[in-house]
């Protein structure tokens, strides 16, 4: 049985970091009383000469950053191997590289991934996270000089699951990453993008959607990490609930250092409150120590349905619930549009169909 080296980082729901999650929910992923065991669980769906996976010990692969974030040193503290994932060196790969879950067992388990981008190498990457889980994940991406990476991270999960995750990026001189988060299934998730910068000319964008129903939990935790020169960094991120007690907590740090000149950074978030009984929280927050910058700024909205749009739909001949379902489609198809995948752009569009048409059941 794992446990915490500390037992002040055990979370109460009095920090910070914790007051909107609701700890009673989280599966013993954080319990000292519950053994929650090592898994490696990602597999590359399709292979290619240019891409690599093996699992090696912890003690040979030491993690790429620090955290205190109390799930991730317990993943760190319990995980026995890890999955490490390397894209070769100017590599220029054109089709995505699937990554698929297996061996998840809908016990508690921990795991941790790191993916190497060699230089000048440009790969997009999707995990399809599916099924029942009690998972906490640390996935760390070293985005490589000149190197552009983007991740799709799809959370489709089962009904019961239990999912706390970390998506770390260090983004190295001249190189860009881009991060798309999708959201739409589990009962409890939450998932925190976050990115430092290792050298001038360096890039993120931090994309993603979510969509919450009745009882569940959705939480997206984002930090970029302004710690050199002429970096620049964008975030955009929409959510959309229905359902009695549906839940979506959005954060958003964004932290210029003293020798962060040059910096350029946005970030956005708008949520679409749907039905009466659902609740989201958004908390922009931007510290700047320096005023030699290109530019910060952010912005938060959140409102209720547009009732004149539904009017002018319908006035046109359209149904009620098929003009709710093209306004919810107009509001997400800017981050959708982004994944470049069709058969993964209209499954995810009709699971948002099919939810919308479950609101008042």
């Amino acid at each position: 049985m794992s446990t915490l080296t500390s037992n002040y980082l055990t979370p109460t729901g009095r920090e910070e970091a914790w007051r909107f999650t609701p700890l009673s929910r989280l599966g013993g992923l954080l319990d000292n009383n519950v053994e929650i065991t090592s898994s490696s669980s990602i597999a590359i769906g399709s292979a290619s000469r240019e891409v690599s996976l093996e699992v090696v010990d912890t003690m040979d692969l030491n993690p790429i950053s620090e955290t205190d974030d109390a799930a991730m040193v317990r993943v760190r503290e319990t995980v026995a191997q890890v999955t490490h994932i390397k894209i070769a060196k100017d590599a220029n790969i054109s089709e995505p590289i699937f990554l698929n879950r297996r061996d998840l067992s809908g016990k508690a388990q921990a795991s941790r991934t790191l993916i190497s981008c060699g230089i000048n190498s440009h790969a997009t990457i999707i995990l399809q996270n599916s099924g029942d889980a009690i998972l906490a994940e640390d996935i760390e991406f070293d985005v490589a000089p000149g190197s552009n990476l983007t991740f799709v991270s799809l959370q489709e999960w089962g009904a019961k699951s239990v999912y706390l995750g970390r998506q770390h990026a260090v983004v190295s001189k001249d190189a860009s990453f881009r991060s798309i988060v999708v959201t739409v299934g589990g009962s409890l998730v939450r998932l925190s993008p976050t990115v430092e910068y290792r050298g001038p000319g360096s890039s993120a964008e931090l994309l993603g959607l979510y969509f919450a129903t009745d009882g569940q939990h959705l939480e997206h935790r984002l930090h970029v990490d302004h710690n050199v020169a002429h970096a620049k960094s964008r975030v955009n991120y929409k959510g959309a609930l229905a359902g009695n007690k549906a839940h979506t907590v959005w954060i958003g740090d964004v932290y210029i250092r003293a020798n962060a000149e040059g910096t350029d950074t946005y970030e956005l978030n708008r949520n679409l409150l749907l039905s009466d009984g659902a609740r989201a929280d958004s908390v922009p927050n931007l510290e700047i120590e320096t005023g030699e910058i290109l530019g910060a700024g952010h912005a938060s909205t959140t409102g209720r349905f547009d009732d004149e749009q539904l009017f002018y739909l319908c006035s046109r001949g359209i149904p009620a619930d098929l003009a709710r379902r093209l306004v919810v489609r107009g509001f997400f198809s800017e981050i959708v549009g982004k994944i470049n995948n069709e058969e993964i752009e209209n499954r995810l569009m009709d699971r948002i169909d099919f939810e919308l048409s479950r609101v008042g059941e």
